[in-house]
Formats: structure tokens, C-alpha cells, sequence
């Protein structure tokens, strides 16, 4: 199951200067054990924020709160969809899909 994170450049030192950061997540590389129906493990926005959160913890601490909460002025969209319209930290992330991770603009 592969998933492609796309960041801006105003997050990307928090990433080692990565813009692109594609996750392998499932079964065979976390060692889960698959369900007993045989479906592969549902992969979330929250899972795929939780494995940016181990390689680059700097980066989490801009995008989500201390109670894991996505901060209120960042956006996650799921390719084309922002995943606060949809099911929040809980939104289904097909494979292949692009991840977007937008912090707001502001000033003046």
C-alpha cells in the first residue's frame, strides 16, 4: 500500500527538506497481523500522519496538537479532498493516493 505526501516548502525543513515523502504502509513492512476476514488493514489519514510522525517528529508537532488533533489552520487533503469534509483523522487513503498536508496563509 503506497501513499505519496505532498508538502509545501514553508514545512519542508521540518522534513529534512523532503517535498515528496512516499509510505509503504500495511501488513508486510509494520508486521500487523492482516484481519481475520482477509482484507488488508484499513489505511487513514491518521496512519499515514502517524508514519510521518516516526521519520520526521518535528514535522507532526506543525501538523497535528498534543492531542493528536489536526492544528485548525493546517489542511489535509486526500487527492482532491479535504479530509475534514470527509471523515477527519479517519478518512480512508487509497492506494497510490497523494496526501496533501497545507498549512493556511495569512498576513498581510
Amino acid at each position: 500500500m503506497g501513499v505519496t505526501v505532498l508538502l509545501p516548502q514553508v514545512l519542508q525543513a521540518h522534513a529534512g527538506g523532503a517535498a515528496r515523502i512516499d509510505i509503504l504502509l500495511g501488513a508486510p513492512l509494520d508486521q500487523a497481523a492482516p484481519p481475520l476476514d482477509g482484507a488488508a488493514p484499513a489505511v487513514t489519514v491518521r496512519s499515514v500522519l502517524d508514519e510521518l510522525a516516526r521519520r520526521h517528529p518535528g514535522l507532526d508537532r506543525r501538523v497535528r496538537d498534543e492531542q493528536g488533533r489536526l492544528r485548525r489552520y493546517v489542511n489535509v487533503f486526500v487527492d482532491s479532498d479535504e479530509c475534514r469534509a470527509l471523515d477527519g483523522l479517519d478518512t480512508a487513503v487509497p492506494d497510490g493516493a497523494e496526501v496533501r498536508i497545507l498549512p493556511s496563509v495569512a498576513g498581510g
